[in-house]
């Protein structure tokens, strides 16, 4: 049994999703201990929860310590089992948290399913559901299966209620690579509101206009149709070889001005590097090159989050994950076989 302490690197969650799927994957079971250690509030929440008892429901795992607030977890998987699968938060913790967790192993499954998450979709500190199905789903789709995803109905913090369902035509995963980002194609500014002022929505748009020098055609205020307020800016940056999408959320006595400038200064910092993969983007397509045995990419420069993520692929799978710094906030990220 792998023994994982959670606690290492970044310490939070993220070293518990990748240790579910890659297990789920190669039939690896493990122990983690040490669980969000970093954190305010350590030890598994509802979201993590959700993603355990996922990650046990597509393979038949067998679980011991999958409690809220727990700091020890044991997973031994069984088979992974395509099929039809609703997983329901029952709070606005991030559905997209959850399906990266559930992911990687159906998309090497014997047969299609078909998911439905149930909870928050738009949420701080998490890549949100239009990050999912613009920026990393097409690539995955590049690498042979196929993924198709419909917002039903977007979540913010705290009511939570947004849904969304995936579908996934599973085949075996081919290296990929990302050497440049090509010619930039569309730039698009969108200010989401929902149960809130449309000023709020304009004013972030005037940051963007003016930060960025997008012209009124680049951007867009919408309103949204959400059980609760929310509000989340989001900058998408479409070139020739990928789509970045970069975000700022509002919330609760932070003004609008503030949230747009979280988004401009990544789009900002991504669009001044040159390069192809931005940071939460970088962080997601490990886990798939790992599966497929290979792939490069050139980022910026890698996170402590990136960083934990490959020592997490390491304890799994026998694939050599190299960094090379090739400038100033400029580095390339390869994946192969020993």
């Amino acid at each position: 049994m792998i023994e994982i302490d959670g606690s290492f690197g970044e310490g939070g969650g993220q070293i518990l999703r990748s240790s579910l799927a890659l297990s789920a994957i190669t039939g690896k079971p493990f122990r983690i201990y040490n669980i969000r250690a970093n954190r305010d509030k350590p030890g598994l929440r509802r979201q993590h929860l959700t993603a355990v008892r996922a990650a046990a429901e597509i393979c038949n795992g067998r679980v011991g310590g999958d409690a809220v607030g727990s700091a020890e977890l044991t997973f031994s998987p069984g088979p992974v089992t395509p099929g039809e699968y609703t997983f329901d938060i029952g709070t606005a913790g991030s559905t997209t948290l959850v399906l990266q967790t559930v992911l990687p192993p159906l998309l090497v499954a014997n047969g299609p399913s078909r998911l439905t998450l149930i909870g928050g979709t738009h949420n701080p500190n998490c890549p949100p559901y239009d990050f999912l199905a613009k920026s990393f789903l097409p690539l995955i789709e590049r690498m042979g299966p196929g993924v198709e995803s419909t917002l039903e109905r977007p979540g913010f913090y705290p009511a939570g209620g947004g849904r969304f369902t995936v579908a996934v035509r599973p085949a075996a995963l081919r290296p990929i690579q990302l050497p440049d980002r090509g010619r930039l194609k569309r730039r698009l500014g969108r200010a989401v509101v929902a149960n809130l002022p449309r000023s709020i929505a304009l004013r972030e748009l005037g940051v963007i206009a003016r930060t960025l020098s997008f012209s009124d055609d680049e951007l867009r205020a919408e309103e949204a149709a959400a059980i609760g307020p929310g509000n989340v800016v989001m900058i998408e940056v479409e070139s020739e070889a990928v789509t970045e999408v970069f975000t700022g959320f509002g919330s609760r006595g932070v003004r609008a001005e503030d949230v747009a400038r979280e988004a401009t200064d990544a789009a900002k910092r991504y669009l001044d590097g040159n390069v192809p993969v931005g940071d939460c983007l970088a962080d997601q397509l490990l886990l798939p090159f790992a599966m497929a045995g290979g792939g490069s990419f050139r980022t910026l420069g890698p996170t402590r989050h990136t960083q934990t993520n490959i020592e997490v692929i390491r304890l799994f799978l026998d694939v050599r994950v190299s960094l090379r710094e090739l400038g100033r906030d400029e580095w390339m990220i390869e994946v192969n076989r020993p």
